[in-house]
């Protein structure tokens, strides 16, 4: 992990192929997992599972938003009902459990949509006692890639690893906390969003996702 690099990616397939390259251990064996949280990190974990040789999913995880100020992150839920709430931003906005409870209902509608939506029926990829690699497109406030690692702990998931392209320093330390290892290529000092070290940041739609994965599983039978 570096610290005060200008490295920009081209777009989040580069930024997959250059973080696989740290991944190389992982390659070729028949315990491991990579897991993509949508939307955004499924381009990025598609090339890192394409390398590996490893078979794909999504771990579906929403972002709590702040009423009026949805990018800021309250927390975030997983499936199975993990919850991740940073309670002491919840007091500083004095939002009260009548209203934090309105924002999981919302989030957990989108989160079993996502779920139908990206799985087309699919049965989940087994986790229990794998080499569970999560994979996002950039770690802003860690609260996402946190839910989802607790809800792999409570999946069972042998070894947990958290990778992503770049992340803030003080985010890659919460889920460094969370996670067995933590593969960040780029952790910079000064770290305003994500999408400021792609040259090409565009949105990931739900057919992309569909379309990683059926790809993956094609490959993979």
């Amino acid at each position: 992990m570096s610290n005060g690099s200008e490295r920009v990616f081209a777009d989040r397939a580069e930024a997959g192929k250059i973080l696989a390259g740290e991944l190389g251990k992982y390659a070729g064996r028949d315990d491991v997992v990579v897991l993509g949280l949508p939307r955004g990190g499924v381009p990025v974990a598609a090339e890192v599972a394409r390398a590996l040789r490893a078979p794909l999913d999504v771990l579906v995880v929403r972002k709590l938003g702040a009423p009026g100020q949805e990018e800021l992150a309250i927390g975030a839920i997983g499936e199975g009902g993990v919850r991740v709430l940073n309670a002491g931003l919840v007091r500083s906005l004095g939002l009260g459990e009548e209203e934090v409870e309105r924002i999981v209902a919302r989030e957990e509608q989108e989160l079993q949509r996502r779920v139908a939506v990206y799985r087309g029926g699919h049965e989940a990829r087994g986790v229990q006692g794998k080499k569970v690699i999560v994979v996002d497109d950039g770690v802003a406030t860690g609260a996402t890639m946190r839910a989802g690692l607790q809800a792999l702990r409570a999946m069972g998931a042998g070894t947990i690893v958290a990778a992503a392209p770049v992340g803030a320093e003080d985010s890659v330390a919460a889920v460094a906390r969370e996670a067995d290892e933590v593969v960040v290529l780029e952790a910079p000092q000064w770290f305003r969003s994500v999408g400021q070290w792609y040259a090409d940041f565009g949105q990931t739609t739900d057919d992309e996702v569909r379309g990683l994965l059926t790809e993956n599983r094609r490959m993979s039978a």
